[in-house]
């Protein structure tokens, strides 16, 4: 499986291999198209995002969101946190836009419609690709009574009948990691439906077009942590972080490439302030702290 090739080898073929669209996601509130990308009788399943399908949004520049999905995989590649899926910009058939390795790809048949349907190009439209469970069962909204004890709670709800649940998720390595790249790429749509496992075990967050605001806006389902210490692990990989953002390093040549400068400069800002305090961030009392809905 594709999943299994080494790293440089995977963005080659995202980058050079030939992409074949077999439908459009419609869940999706931007054009994002289910893939196929082929390279020298190798090949896999991708998410082509065209940066000619994204709708504008009052709080973040027109026409970013790929670039910005893009720069998400560099800073996760970089610092040796690795929770975000291979991620290339390069043209497609309907522009250039991001192209992500998709995490458990599925069947193409199984997943696009028998039946076509207006959409973009007419192309055929994918109603919901088979993705795992959603939240990769490190993530759920259930009852009280339900959440494992080693779990950590986030917040109490009602459902839509009036019961009580809560939002939790598990004390996961994965997860911690997932949170602290959050934090730094203030990401401001971490749903549960965002965290994907993959075939050999590991956690990987996908729909990062919401990322790299000059204001803090971090939106997350992971709060779990709130103000509790960094581990030495992660404290390292900061550490590290730090250095690359606020020096001449490739890390921050590349993201120089696909944000603005001050966008840049915020993010190590960010990352310098996290590294001081060694905590993980608590919620702000003057911003929705968690996306809606959290799946």
């Amino acid at each position: 499986m594709a999943e299994r090739m080494a790293e440089p080898e995977l963005l080659n073929l995202l980058a050079e291999g030939e992409l074949e669209v077999q439908g459009r996601i419609t869940s999706a509130s931007n054009a994002t198209l289910y893939c196929t990308v082929t390279l020298d009788g190798v090949g896999t399943g991708c998410v082509y995002k065209p940066i000619s399908g994204e709708k504008p949004l009052w709080d973040f520049p027109s026409r970013t969101l790929g670039l910005r999905e893009t720069a998400s995989y560099v800073l996760s590649a970089y610092s040796g946190l690795d929770v975000v899926p291979p991620t290339v910009l390069r043209e497609g058939p309907f522009g250039p836009g991001s192209v992500q390795l998709w995490i458990n790809a599925p069947d193409i048949d199984d997943a696009v419609d028998e039946e076509p349907e207006t959409g973009l190009g007419g192309m055929r439209l994918v109603a919901e690709p088979v993705m795992g469970e959603p939240g990769a069962g490190v993530v759920e909204v259930l009852p009280p009574g339900e959440m494992p004890k080693d779990w950590k709670q986030v917040l109490v709800a009602e459902d839509a009948v009036g019961n009580p649940v809560v939002l939790a998720h598990a004390d996961d390595p994965g997860l911690r990691r997932m949170a602290l790249f959050d934090a730094v790429a203030n990401n401001t749509d971490r749903k549960g439906g965002h965290i994907l496992r993959s075939t050999d075990g590991r956690l990987f967050g996908v729909d990062h077009g919401l990322t790299f605001n000059l204001d803090d806006k971090l939106r997350t389902v992971l709060w779990g942590w709130a103000g509790e210490p960094l581990d030495d692990e992660l404290c390292d990989l900061l550490d590290r972080l730090v250095t690359d953002l606020t020096g001449e390093s490739e890390l921050r040549t590349s993201l120089a490439d696909l944000l603005e400068d001050d966008e840049v400069a915020v993010t190590a800002r960010r990352a310098t302030r996290l590294l001081r305090r060694r905590r993980f961030p608590k919620p702000p009392g003057d911003w929705h702290a968690i996306p809606w809905p959290p799946f």
